[in-house]
């Protein structure tokens, strides 16, 4: 979870956009006193399981908030949408989200992929979207003001990863595979867990002759093979949670009992229980049986609802997913409230001094291109014309083809009053 510090520099900032984005989305014209905050989750697909808890999560805190009288006297509403982890799908479910339901900022999308392509339609539309899983590097920072992260990215993670794993199993050497088709497995398969191996002195027996697959294969056995002809003391294994089991279900198929380390996608109650006799190392910001005040309290709250969900494991915890993206939200409600955001009409001017309205002017003059040709249609005059002459444009200026040209017509007939 954030620090003190680093939430306060964040509510700051976020207050700021949240208030810019309360004028520019129009969210006075919510009616019934609500306020709307959205959500792009993966219900649907490989990415389910994270999905359907990350969903749960939200509909805990919105009861958690209405049942303490709101924000500002305004109903909390969490607007959920499913991706189905296809980044096409997050980038509607945002313009949706943001031009439909008018939501003053978005948590989500989870996936780097997903990230990298909707983060730029959030600067496009100012809103706020911080992803809860996405930890490829650079992924938020290439896209600001709008888009944020409440993750660590991987290579921050496997500096402490790493080690540990090295200590742990007495790992001197180790093989890599990875997902071809994944951003966030693809960067630390090629790149991070090579060069993090290299500075704990581990050797990559396969540095040489990467192994890789691709999203939706069902068959690794030819790379587990080589793998285990190399003879590794431990395994690197980049890829989501739904991929990963392939790969482990194969290496115990194999007698390949090699103690595997990968990146915060491994995490899932699913993957524990494709070959228990497997070590499986994988780093995380927030676990179940984490001690405290504020993750116990959630664990309690949120564990029971997780295990009644429909399509979740009986046993499954609280992830560090479920806790990012229920601080990701509260955040935003912290900073609701700051910015004084009630959701009435009369409170768009929301910072003192400022007013905020919206002015439709007339241009002066106006023009427009007219087709002629062997069958000139009045309509090509008139549709481009008449708006601008009903909100009290100047006379407009008709341009037909030139006379005399194949397509042309020497004279384009305009009636003097177009609105009457």
């Amino acid at each position: 979870m954030t620090s003190d510090l680093t939430r306060a520099f964040y509510l700051a900032g976020l207050a700021a956009a949240l208030i810019a984005g309360y004028s520019d989305t129009g969210f006075a014209q919510q009616a019934g006193r609500e306020i709307v905050i959205g959500a792009v989750v993966p219900s649907s697909g490989p990415f389910a399981e994270w999905g359907r808890a990350n969903t749960t999560t939200l509909q805990m805190l919105e009861k958690q908030i209405n049942g303490s009288g709101g924000i500002n006297g305004a109903k909390l509403r969490i607007s959920i949408l499913d991706d189905a982890t296809k980044p096409a799908q997050a980038t509607n479910d945002l313009r949706k989200l943001a031009g439909d339901d008018k939501v003053l900022a978005v948590a989500g999308p989870l996936t780097s992929s997903a990230a990298e392509v909707t983060f730029p339609v959030a600067n496009e539309m100012k809103v706020v979207a911080t992803s809860q899983a996405s930890s490829k590097p650079g992924v938020a920072k290439l896209n600001r003001p709008w888009a944020f992260r409440n993750t660590i990215d991987e290579g921050v993670l496997g500096r402490t990863t790493v080690p540990f794993y090295k200590k742990a199993f007495n790992i001197r050497s180790v093989a890599i595979i990875f997902d071809a088709k994944d951003a966030t497995a693809a960067t630390v398969g090629s790149k991070i867990m090579p060069a993090l191996m290299k500075e704990n002195e581990i050797e990559v027996l396969n540095a040489n002759d990467p192994l890789s697959f691709n999203t939706g294969d069902l068959d690794v056995s030819a790379q587990v093979t080589k793998m285990k002809a190399l003879n590794p003391d431990g395994v690197v294994v980049s890829a989501d949670y739904s991929q990963a089991v392939t790969v482990i279900r194969e290496m115990k198929r194999q007698g390949m009992i090699k103690p595997v380390v990968g990146s915060t996608q491994l995490i899932s109650s699913a993957i524990l229980k494709a070959a228990p006799e497997i070590p499986i190392v994988a780093p995380a910001t927030f676990y179940a049986t984490m001690k405290g005040e504020k993750p116990e309290k959630f664990v309690s709250e949120l564990q029971p609802l997780l295990r009644k969900t429909s399509g979740l494991p009986p046993e499954i915890e609280p992830s560090m997913y479920d806790a990012n993206i229920y601080e990701i939200v509260s955040i935003y409600i912290d900073a609701i409230k700051a910015s004084g955001v009630t959701g009435k009409p009369e409170d768009l001017d929301v910072v003192s001094g400022v007013s905020v309205e919206q002015r439709v002017e007339p241009l002066a003059r106006v023009g427009c291109y007219v087709p002629g040709g062997r069958f000139p249609l009045p309509s090509s005059l008139l549709h481009p014309s008449r708006p601008g002459l009903c909100e009290g444009s100047g006379p407009a200026h008709p341009c037909p083809d030139e006379p005399g040209s194949r397509r042309g017509t020497d004279e384009v007939p305009m009636r003097e009053d177009p609105c009457g």
